[in-house]
């Protein structure tokens, strides 16, 4: 149930989030306009604005692209990130065999990896949604891991009291244990999805007529049009945002009933 008091913090958080963001302009105009730095380098926020009417279209269409790329990579992660750590909660010695390799996935630079992708998977949409599952895999696989192992020793002891076989300890017990684990962390693998599916799309544009916004800040960084980027920039925050709170919309709404345990 929310509170007053829940409404007054959250109306003092938003006046104190838009009152950083007005200051941080007013900042970026005097810096630009004391050093008199030129629009290729720093542009100043009037500009950037200038600049997002201009390239409406392109930045929309880029937002749709990669949000398109991020929510169906956040998606299949999540979805075979829990189906990964309900095996390894089911059998310690497949967690010993896989897991460190779950880890050397995580470790491997995305740069590194994208182009081998591209050339076993080409110039395509696939390619920028299977560069994303890989980094949002390892956060998911960690925290349902974790979520699932880490239940109640009473809860526990009274299942096996019952002799409660292992699907239904799983489905009755550990699951809902985990489910907190899990909103955790997706809401981690929110913010790197935009983040996956960007650096996907840096390589991807490079070989087709792709229109995410990784492209367009690649494009436009190769015609030094900074405020266009730094307008792409900004929408790719934006995106962020909204994956993350749409996350945690649905965890406060469809999932309270384990998350507020």
């Amino acid at each position: 149930m929310v509170t007053l008091t829940d409404k007054k913090d959250a109306a003092l958080s938003v006046m104190l989030v838009f009152t950083v963001a007005l200051l941080g302009l007013l900042m970026w105009e005097v810096i630009v306009w004391h050093f008199e730095l030129p629009k290729a380098l720093l542009p100043t926020p009037r500009q950037c604005f200038r600049a997002t009417v201009e390239h409406m279209d392109e930045l929309i269409q880029g937002i749709l692209s990669t949000g398109l790329a991020s929510v169906a990579g956040l998606a299949a992660a999540v979805a075979i990130g829990s189906l990964l750590a309900i095996l390894f909660s089911q059998s310690r010695k497949l967690r010993l065999a896989l897991f460190p390799y779950v880890i050397l996935l995580q470790t491997v630079p995305i740069v590194a990896v994208a182009p081998l992708l591209i050339i076993w998977s080409g110039y395509t949409f696939r390619t920028v949604v299977i560069v994303t599952v890989i980094v949002c895999l390892f956060p998911i696989v960690n925290g349902v891991t974790t979520g699932l192992l880490s239940i109640d020793r009473d809860a526990s002891d009274l299942f096996r009291l019952y002799r409660a076989g292992r699907l239904k300890t799983l489905r009755s017990l550990q699951m809902p244990s985990a489910v907190g684990h899990l909103v955790l962390g997706t809401k981690t693998s929110a913010a790197l999805a935009v983040i996956g599916a960007i650096v996907a799309e840096f390589f991807v544009g490079n070989g087709t007529s792709y229109d995410g916004l990784g492209t367009l800040m690649t494009g436009w960084q190769a015609l030094a049009k900074t405020d266009a980027l730094i307008a792409a920039l900004f929408c790719s925050a934006l995106l962020g945002l909204t994956l993350f709170g749409s996350v945690h919309l649905i965890s406060v709404t469809a999932l309270r009933r384990w998350v507020q345990r």
